[in-house]
């Protein structure tokens, strides 16, 4: 695909859908999670990992127990056998019986908030030790980095609190081995969480469709003189947790530090950025108030031709080149081909993998081995920063299925399926983009640019 094929055009908007409900995870889906991280264990020989959450940090602890301890802190003991145990403070107590894992369940006041009872109090080693962590050779510590840099020993590495660490190490036998063991959730080409069944597809496409839903309403209610708040409120959605903070920022962002939608009022002219994110998808624009190139600031007047159009080359580059096999390092290269850094500015991954978090890990880095597999869920994340344009973006989230998962999801799912069939209908015929056979989109809004806010009729896409 050339890049004098990307041009600003009148499309008619994708189709949203407002009224999807929430899927649960099924007995089924819990008991196959349980299975690829004890699988793994086995397979590097762990007899326990201790997996730590809080609200920020409490993914893989969610991915088994299917809850997060909220303000509090948890810690949930998984040995070889599969038997569990969960320690947990004051008011996440209740949720232990909840567990879609079966766990026991052990009270630590200290995981509590400031100045609330310490009745029950016992030194956490004490209950790592009335839990059997003393008999165990290899432990594994779960908190939610791979620490994949190059210096030291990453093994060692610990991202849990001082006071936790310091427990387990007092608990374990003196020859005990202890390591970070994060990669069995989420590493790149065998962690448990990196790749999705049907169900768990079903369930993260809820986040993805509220996201890029909340996103199109956002758009189409920007108007000059509309407060950043306003745009704030339609950025959320049917009482569900944001996984990243909402922007709504107009002008010169971060004035006095501040991250949140203000009552700041929408200029013309003014550089606007979205963003949104749910369980399963975020959604992201940044763009102009304006109606056309005439009306850009005098020294960014080529923003479409310098930074826009070069952007969306290479997301529709991205959507038709990815497929099921490909090593991470070929699509890293392809758009450092389309796209060069030097030139471009971006420096992160472009692309990595989502879930209950709008950033999980990535496969998609310089020289990566690890491989494009079925079920990868994936936010389509590349950020151009060339010094003195205002940015661009259209982040949103697809997944890979093979011929197997799709028929699946047709199956099992086949309102779902009906979404992501008018989705790849959309970008293939409206936007001309040759979507990959392997491509599954999730949100509504996939490669749908608007640059110029205010012109609504108007998006980029490829010309025939």
């Amino acid at each position: 695909m050339n890049i004098e094929r990307v041009d600003l055009v009148a499309v008619t908007p994708p189709a949203t859908f407002p009224q999807v409900a929430p899927v649960t995870l099924t007995k089924e889906t819990m008991a196959e999670r349980l299975g690829k991280v004890l699988a793994g264990m086995r397979a590097e020989h762990f007899d326990a990992l201790l997996i730590y959450a809080d609200k920020e940090h409490g993914s893989n602890f969610e991915y088994l127990t299917g809850f997060v301890p909220r303000f509090e802190e948890g810690l949930l003991l998984l040995a070889a056998n599969g038997s569990a145990t969960v320690i947990l403070g004051n008011e996440n107590l209740k949720m232990a019986r909840h567990s879609r894992l079966p766990v026991q369940l052990l009270h630590c006041p200290y995981f509590s908030l400031p100045n609330q009872p310490m009745d029950h109090e016992k030194p956490l080693h004490e209950l790592f030790s009335a839990a059997g962590l003393g008999s165990k050779q290899k432990v594994g510590l779960v908190g939610w980095k791979m620490f994949t840099g190059t210096l030291g020993n990453q093994q060692t590495l610990f991202d849990l609190p001082y006071f936790i660490v310091e427990s387990i190490k007092q608990s374990l036998a003196p020859r005990a081995e202890l390591v970070n063991a994060t990669h069995l959730f989420i590493g790149g080409a065998y962690g448990a969480r990196t790749t999705n069944n049907a169900n768990e597809i079903a369930h993260y496409e809820y986040g993805a469709n509220l996201s890029s839903s909340c996103m199109m309403d956002a758009m189409d209610s920007v108007a000059v003189g509309r407060k950043e708040a306003d745009l704030g409120q339609r950025l959320t959605a049917q009482g569900q947790y944001n996984t990243v903070v909402t922007i709504a920022a107009t002008g010169q962002r971060f004035e006095n530090a501040n991250f949140y939608p203000t009552h700041k009022v929408i200029q013309r002219g003014d550089p606007l950025s979205l963003t949104t994110a749910y369980k399963g998808g975020l959604s992201s624009r940044n763009g102009f108030v304006v109606a056309d190139e005439s009306e850009l600031p005098a020294n960014q007047s080529d923003y479409l031709a310098r930074v826009a159009k070069p952007y969306y080359h290479a997301v529709a580059v991205w959507l038709e080149s990815i497929r099921i096999g490909m090593k991470g390092g070929e699509l890293y290269a392809l758009i450092e081909q389309v796209l060069p850094k030097k030139e471009y500015g971006w420096h992160l991954n472009p692309g990595h993998l989502v879930a209950d978090e709008e950033w999980m890990s990535s496969p998609i880095y310089p020289l990566s081995e690890e491989k494009i597999s079925s079920g990868m869920m994936l936010q389509i994340d590349i950020i151009p920063s060339i010094a003195g344009y205002t940015g661009v973006s259209a982040e949103e989230c697809v997944a890979v299925a093979s011929a197997e998962l799709q028929a699946n999801i047709r199956q099992e799912y086949p309102q779902l399926w009906a979404r992501i069939a008018k989705r790849r209908e959309y970008i293939q015929q409206v936007l001309n983009i040759r979507l990959s056979d392997d491509v599954i989109p999730l949100s509504n809004t996939v490669a749908y640019l608007r640059p110029f806010f205010l012109a609504k009729d108007k998006a980029l896409a490829i010309r025939n």
